[in-house]
């Protein structure tokens, strides 16, 4: 049995790694992290945040959907002790890139690290298209 995919590529390594992958309504994000244009990561993990989310908008926006559509996020992050001092500004600036109270399943995982050490997150969606 076939399953019918459409799959959205960009970056360095679109030839290896999808950013998104689409079957049926279902929307499987890769892990995006907090990097500008030039591919440098801000030193804090707010501003990483708010980066890694603005390449989740690009993927949503590949295949139609929103933030709106997200239902489940999981968090990947290397020090969760920085996450938790920093978690109200964290889930403010969250709920403001929403653009109201998320309405998702939620997950936080502290790991050892990421694919560059100088990432602090890493966010991983599931969205649901109509």
């Amino acid at each position: 049995m076939s399953i019918n995919k459409k799959l959205y590529r960009s970056g360095p390594y679109a030839d290896l790694f999808s950013q998104g992958v689409q079957v049926g309504n279902a929307l499987y994000m890769a892990g995006q992290v907090g990097i500008d244009e030039r591919g440098a990561a801000p030193e804090g993990l707010l501003e990483q945040m708010s980066l890694a989310y603005g390449h989740v908008q690009d993927v949503l926006a590949q295949f139609g959907a929103t933030m709106d559509n997200i239902v489940d996020e999981t968090w990947f992050v290397t020090d969760m002790d920085d996450c938790m001092a920093q978690v109200e500004a964290l889930f403010t600036e969250r709920q403001r890139l929403y653009g109201k109270a998320p309405e998702v399943s939620q997950t936080l995982v502290q790991v050892a690290g990421l694919v560059d050490p100088s990432f602090k997150i890493e966010i991983k969606c599931i969205a649901v298209t109509e």
